[in-house]
């Protein structure tokens, strides 16, 4: 099944606005999560999705790809299934914009999962978390059933441990979606629900209306997304432990 990859590039992001292009190690972010998804087997297109001119030239200036979109979209997904309605592909990637470390394998992994499993219509990706992040309210956590589909995202540390001798493995989301097409044109139209709004997650939509969320498991790679200005210094200092300055 073909697939094609769609980065949301919003320029007015309300908690970091200029994000896509915020330098980091000197090179525009959007520019890195582009050529990191350019390395993912499973995608035959990857295209920037953004509403804003500036982002466009910049993107087009280093040879990508670029849909404008409308600028009254809330969320990003929104602007992935307006991109999505001029698609053939069955699947539809929606890789975060604001995930500069990204490798084309982990979005891989997620393609995967949805390949694997036709009885689900989205799928993700997680990795083990970081026991220093897991209070942190920007990386989301997730906890999976026995057959890796997700139980429940949240901002906060779940699972709560009563009994610390029975500590399960902690996995963090990783902001990447594969969806089937037809999915994520009905999933935008579906009314948004309270857990939803109340931790801001737009996959917990998903759940609460019933469906499934396979989560692809990935190993030896640790993302840090960038939600404020703060975390562009903390994604500089892994590129130079990992030598990809």
């Amino acid at each position: 099944m073909t697939a094609v990859g769609v980065i949301p590039a919003r320029w007015q992001a309300t908690r970091f606005p200029g994000k896509p292009l915020a330098l980091v190690a000197g090179v525009p972010m959007v520019r890195r999560v582009w050529e990191g998804a350019r390395g993912a087997k499973s995608l035959h297109r990857v295209i920037i999705a953004t509403e804003d001119a500036r982002v466009a030239d910049a993107c087009r200036g280093f040879g990508a790809e670029v849909a404008i979109t409308r600028s009254d979209h809330e969320t990003g997904t929104d602007r992935l299934a307006e991109v999505a309605l001029s698609l053939d592909a069955p699947i539809v990637v929606n890789i975060q914009g604001d995930e500069p470390l990204i490798e084309g394998w982990v979005i891989d992994a997620a393609v995967q999962a949805l390949r694997e499993d036709p009885s689900v219509e989205m799928s993700t990706v997680v990795h083990p978390a970081e026991l220093e992040g897991l209070d942190d309210p920007n990386r989301v956590k997730v906890v999976l059933d026995r057959n890796d589909l997700a139980l429940y995202f949240s901002r906060s540390r779940i699972p709560a441990l009563r009994d610390a001798k029975a500590a399960p493995r902690y996995w963090q989301h990783v902001g990447l979606y594969a969806y089937r097409r037809p999915f994520l044109l009905d999933f935008v139209k579906l009314e948004r629900t309270p857990l939803e709004l109340a931790e801001a997650l737009e996959q917990l939509r998903a759940l609460e209306h019933g469906y499934r969320i396979r989560c692809g498991k990935v190993e030896g790679w640790l993302g840090i997304p960038v939600d404020v200005p703060s975390d562009v210094a903390r994604v500089e200092a892994r590129l130079k432990e990992t030598g990809r300055c």
